[in-house]
């Protein structure tokens, strides 16, 4: 750890020059290259999650656990210190040079998920996975924050679009290395060998990428020196009726696509009879499908909006896709049969990862330029802290109590419960959209004036 003094130097005074002046020194490659190291280190945030689901079920039999504790291994324990921790470290990104941050965060994530592997008992494995949020909770907010600045308005729903695609991808690649590591290497060294890559590109984070000024790609803006506490930042982002709306909305979203995502490969071997291998395959071809659902959300919201003219699209777009995800998910775990089950979960995958690129756009729209990264944070608190936290344990639970009368079919049911929560994240999105606009001009007057 000695080694790594000089990525954990992240208090660097910030002193950034007039954006306008300084746009020009960043060529639209070296913007693609910022975001695709930003999109490789959100592809090993999120291969973590996707190792964790297909490795519950060896977790299970060694440790001797039920579905409960399960889900808190696969949900509150992570996501409570994640949540939590992520908005002291974004308020850190905001005043500091996100960079540095982003390099700790990648650091420290990765050797908690490789520390994952030596756990002794569970409850050492829930330690350890405890360390593993700390990491993380640093990676997404100065990453929002860096692609705001990179990417001007209207190419930043496609731009957190491209970024939001390494979540289907890094559970994908999760579910096929948790799946078949399990079976050729065991839980223990499969956790090992995925915290080595990230180990690696924490210091290529911070030898090359370059700290912008803050508002680079808003061109209206003059230099701006002003840093809210946090407060003011709570005080600010709380008074936004769209935002507090649209976080509601993107965490019971979240709260079904962790929930089922952390119970997919345990359901598979259930009630289906497929081994680790197996379920790791499948859960890895919806995800691969997801990716699409992902990638082009963000785009057709762009196309959408601009066409229009209405930056409501941002969030109708999700909230009617997300109703439409529902009686596919019914199929998907009703049907007895894998030839129905597989295209209703891909289907219902497209869909339900439709809400990362559009959402993410608007958080960083309706915060202020030197409230992103905790902008970013606060609703990754509330969709994390819902979503992963609450999901996985939600499903848990209900499994555990359906047990004595369905057996090793109570997953199926559970998930199901689970999926009808999809209604109520609509509810909010059409909720979200009804002060949006003016919500997007209130701060857009705020910048001007804080910029003088």
């Amino acid at each position: 750890m000695g080694s790594s003094s000089t990525l954990v130097s992240v208090t660097t005074p910030d002193v950034a020059p007039d954006p306008r002046s300084e746009s020009h020194k960043y060529s639209l490659a070296y913007r693609y290259y910022v975001l695709a190291i930003l999109f490789i280190a959100y592809i090993l945030n999120a291969l973590d999650r996707g190792i964790i689901a297909t490795l519950l079920e060896p977790i299970r039999h060694e440790f001797n656990v039920n579905d409960t504790q399960l889900g808190l291994l696969g949900g509150i324990a992570f996501a409570l210190f994640y949540s939590i921790l992520g908005i002291p470290i974004a308020a850190l990104a905001d005043r500091s040079v996100r960079r540095n941050v982003l390099s700790a965060a990648v650091f420290l994530w990765s050797g908690m998920t490789a520390v994952c592997g030596l756990a002794a008992n569970f409850s050492l494995l829930l330690l350890a996975r405890i360390g593993t949020a700390v990491g993380e909770a640093g990676g997404t907010p100065p990453s929002h924050s860096l692609i705001a600045d990179y990417f001007a308005s209207k190419k930043r729903a496609a731009a957190m679009s491209i970024y939001a695609t390494a979540i289907p991808v890094g559970m994908m690649m999760g579910s096929l290395l948790g799946g078949h590591g399990s079976e050729y290497l065991g839980w223990r060294l499969t956790f090992i060998v995925a915290g080595i890559p990230g180990l690696l590109l924490a210091p290529i984070i911070y030898l090359t990428i370059k700290e912008p000024p803050r508002g680079m790609s808003d061109e209206y803006l003059a230099r701006m020196t002003d840093k809210p506490s946090i407060l003011e930042v709570f005080k600010f982002l709380w008074q936004r009726r769209a935002f507090r709306y649209l976080c509601m909305a993107c965490a019971f979203h979240a709260f079904v696509n962790y929930g089922v995502g952390t119970f997919n490969p345990p359901f598979l071997m259930r009630s289906h009879g497929l081994t680790a291998g197996q379920a790791g395959n499948v859960a890895a071809l919806v995800l691969a499908w997801g990716v699409l659902g992902t990638f082009f959300g963000g785009f057709l919201a762009d196309r959408l909006s601009n066409r229009r003219c209405d930056a409501r699209w941002y969030v109708w777009f999700p909230g009617i896709l997300i109703l439409v995800e529902v009686p596919f998910q019914f199929l998907a775990y009703l049907s007895p049969s894998m030839s129905v089950v597989v295209p209703a979960f891909v289907v219902a995958g497209i869909l339900g990862a439709s809400y990362y690129g559009p959402a993410f756009a608007m958080i960083q729209a309706l915060a202020s330029i030197r409230m992103r990264a905790v902008a970013a944070s606060v609703f990754l608190f509330i969709q994390t802290l819902i979503g992963l936290g609450l999901g996985p344990l939600f499903i848990g639970v209900v499994s555990d109590l359906l047990h004595p009368m369905t057996g090793e079919e109570s997953l199926r049911y559970s998930i199901i419960v689970v999926a009808l929560f999809n209604v109520i994240s609509a509810v909010f999105y059409q909720l979200s959209s009804r002060s949006l606009r003016e919500d997007l001009e209130t701060t857009r007057r705020y910048d001007e004036e804080q910029a003088g």
